[in-house]
């Protein structure tokens, strides 16, 4: 019985072995990844920092909890899930977003979002008091948009089809400040289509400091062209239409305008005789009566910064740049509480930097330098008198946190290898830092001003153990090396990338590889920071025998200005050359096998991978491009005149990189996917491509996904996207390879 028991054991032991081999070398799968939270990182939701800086508050199942900084210990439940629900109905309110007045006495919620396009939304907004605990709706006309209380509570602004509205919330009176608002016409307070996606705002109306005037930008678009595209569904397909600038065309005429609330009268500002240009930021200063205005020619490349004073509408120019290539808008433009001068983030001396300047535009001090980029202002602490920032001072693949004070002294916060990025409390003495790495999901912590780690918010612990029950290969970063990658000062430089081995990997084998490309001006695929899903997916294909690599190619970010601009006016052009020499190293390797290297690219990246499956046949015989971009004249004007100027002062830069134009030298597996509800890159991108290719006597796989949008997303469709690349690398890198 003894001899019996010991067997059984022996057995067990045997077993509880294999099952751990077997879970160990547990496989990804696209279920996994694209249809199930299996992978779903973990994080804080709906924080906002509370004005006494020493505590914040964030959503914890429908609740709106409060917690400080230092213990980590919920001091009170704020609001309960049960608290939102209106007198009329039973149904409570579904808290997922919030902001508070200034005073904390009321919260407005936003529900029943509605996307428009990528950033803008409108919701039916709610306005609870915490006081008094009652819920009322913010405007029976609608659902509303970018809802906003004035600094001293007792307002809302709004805005609504094409016009701004004004809620008084003592006497429940609601206002419409413009009523010219028109679809496709006339839009006051929020962006037209371009200005949205190109210039990354929607709220174009802001309050003044002391309440009484609202600045807004009036967009006149009637004479901008219209693009029309087809929805799919119904017996008649809906016919959908909208004002879309592109290259070369008409832009929308912009006004800046204050409406004053004490008169009831609206002003305009002059902003000259040319209207043919862009006012992409409005800010008030710290004076009520003075609003800074940006405005951009028409080439991007002469940016002015105006003082505007309201009560007269005379214009100051304050600071100015040109630039022989592009000037780039960001948000890094602050006040100081001193009233006397401001900051601003600036590539004057080759890389992005920070700046001091008087309110009269005389220079201070350049506060940062070095051969790194700055890549986001936080905010400026008037008690330390420091800037606190994020830049990429390690490595162009890191993001680190810092400060600076007004004499230039720069003081490490938190620089722990892979990417950083800080949520600070009101008066920044404390700040929440979420950590990545690109082989390690969301590390938030909790840290004094100065970096002090107090403690560990999430550490996403149940997912990295979940990860190491598969066998899953590590992101490996390197550089590539070759004599062509010369900048335009004749500097030659390597170029960042990264490699997924397949976890059995045999350097005595031969191997397919998939290049992951995006290549976009500023853009970056190789950075030390999580990749989520598309990440795994990645990995997924490596489990399966394929070698992954990405590369940023010059043009790309976070090298300084002249790296990433040297593909002014000649867009594709390096891009492709760098590819096409990374395919050419790759070749060269002793584990890959040269017939059997692909690409893949989305959006610009399918651009790329278009150019890389005509003019880079001779290395790459495999290409996915999806959503590409096939002839800039087919996109939008901000964004392609920013780097190739008009197509009438460009038109070998336009021509010449154009994958339409090179499709004779198709000898490869191309496939092209396409959301025909694109409203960003066109489907009519992949509709003329495929004429060229049918003219060319090319042949090419095809899925169009109909009315999804550049994301292609919802319901089954990003499974079923994914699996239909699967299919297709499985199909022409790795079983032919196998058969071989």
């Amino acid at each position: 019985m003894r001899k019996l028991s010991l067997l059984i054991y022996i057995i067990c032991l045997i077993a509880v072995g294999s099952f751990e081999t077997f879970a160990q070398e547990k496989a990804l799968t696209l279920k996994d990844i694209w249809a199930s939270r299996t992978f779903a990182s973990e994080n804080v939701y709906g924080i906002n920092p509370m004005k006494d800086g020493n505590n914040f508050s964030t959503i914890e199942n429908g609740d709106l909890n409060v917690y400080t900084y230092e213990s980590g210990k919920l001091l009170y439940t704020l609001v309960k899930a049960t608290d939102l629900t209106l007198q009329s109905s039973d149904k409570p309110v579904a808290l997922s977003d919030y902001t508070f007045s200034p005073d904390e006495t009321k919260m407005l919620i936003p529900t029943e979002a509605e996307m428009i396009y990528r950033h803008s939304v409108k919701s039916a907004f709610y306005i609870f008091d915490l006081t008094t605990k009652k819920l009322n709706a913010l405007s029976e006309g609608g659902k509303q948009q970018l809802a906003t209380f004035s600094p001293d509570g007792q307002k809302i602004a709004f805005a609504r089809d094409n016009n701004l509205f004004l809620k008084d919330l003592l006497s429940g009176e609601e206002k419409a400040i413009t009523t010219d608002g028109l679809w496709n016409e006339i839009i006051n307070g929020t962006t037209d289509w371009v200005y949205e996606e190109e210039f990354s705002f929607t709220q174009a109306f802001f309050w003044s400091p002391d309440s009484k005037k609202i600045a807004f930008i009036r967009f006149d678009e009637s004479q901008v062209k219209e693009f029309q595209m087809t929805y799919y569904g119904n017996l008649y397909p809906e016919q959908y239409k909208y004002k879309y600038p592109k290259a070369g065309e008409r832009n929308s005429i912009v006004q800046v305008k204050v409406f004053n609330l004490e008169t009831g009268l609206t002003s305009e500002i002059d902003l000259g005789e040319n209207s043919d240009i862009y006012i992409p930021r409005i800010k008030w200063t710290r004076n009520p009566d003075m609003l800074s205005i940006q405005r951009l020619n028409r080439h991007q490349n002469h940016f002015e910064l105006f003082f505007a004073d309201t009560r007269n509408a005379k214009t100051t120019l304050v600071y100015e740049e040109k630039s022989p290539y592009y000037v780039d808008i960001t948000d890094d433009l602050y006040f100081l509480p001193d009233g006397k001068s401001f900051i601003l983030t600036s590539e004057l001396d080759g890389y992005n930097h920070i700046y001091q300047y008087d309110l009269t535009g005389k220079l201070v001090k350049q506060l940062t330098a070095g051969e790194w980029d700055v890549t986001k202002i936080y905010g400026y602490d008037p008690d330390s008198k420091q800037l606190f920032f994020q830049s990429a001072m390690n490595s162009p693949l890191d993001r680190g946190i810092y400060k600076v004070d007004l004499k230039g002294k720069i003081q490490v916060v938190s620089d722990a290898p892979g990417h950083n990025s800080a949520m600070f409390s009101s008066d920044f003495s404390y700040f929440l830092n979420t950590n990545t790495t690109i082989n390690s999901p969301a590390l938030i912590t909790v840290h004094e001003g100065n970096g002090r780690l107090i403690r560990t918010l999430k550490d996403n612990a149940s997912l990295k153990a979940r990860l190491i029950e598969y066998k899953l290969p590590a992101f490996e970063f390197f550089e590539i090396s070759d004599s062509s990658f010369k900048l335009p000062d004749g500097k030659v430089v390597d170029l960042n990338a990264w490699k997924l081995l397949p976890p059995d990997f045999d350097p005595k084998k031969k191997y397919p590889v998939l290049l992951y490309i995006y290549g976009g001006p500023g853009a970056q695929t190789v950075n030390n920071s999580w990749g989520g899903a598309n990440g795994l997916w990645f990995q997924h294909l490596a489990q399966k025998g394929i070698i992954v690599v990405s590369v940023d190619n010059r043009g790309t970010g976070a090298r300084g200005s002249l790296f990433k601009k040297m593909t002014y006016k000649e867009l594709g052009k390096y891009e492709t050359e760098d590819l096409i020499a990374t395919a050419r190293y790759l070749s060269q390797q002793a584990y890959v096998d040269p017939a059997k290297i692909g690409v893949f690219g989305w959006s610009y990246g399918g651009y790329m991978a278009s150019l890389g499956i005509t003019k880079g046949a001779e290395y790459i015989s495999t290409a996915i491009a999806v959503a590409p971009v096939t002839n800039w004249r087919y996109y939008d004007n901000i964004y392609t005149e920013r780097y190739m100027q008009l197509p009438s002062e460009n038109t070998d830069g336009y021509d010449l990189n154009s994958p339409i134009n090179h499709v004779d030298k198709l000898k490869g597996n191309f496939l092209l996917v396409h959301g025909s509800g694109d409203d960003n890159v066109h489907y009519q991108n992949t509709m003329e491509m495929i004429n060229a290719l049918v003219k060319a006597n090319k042949q090419f796989d095809l899925m169009i996904y109909p009315n999804r949008n550049h994301g292609i997303y919802g319901g089954n469709t990003r499974l079923h996207l994914y699996e239909k690349m699967d299919n297709f690398l499985f199909e022409h890198l790795l079983r032919q390879n196998q058969l071989q």
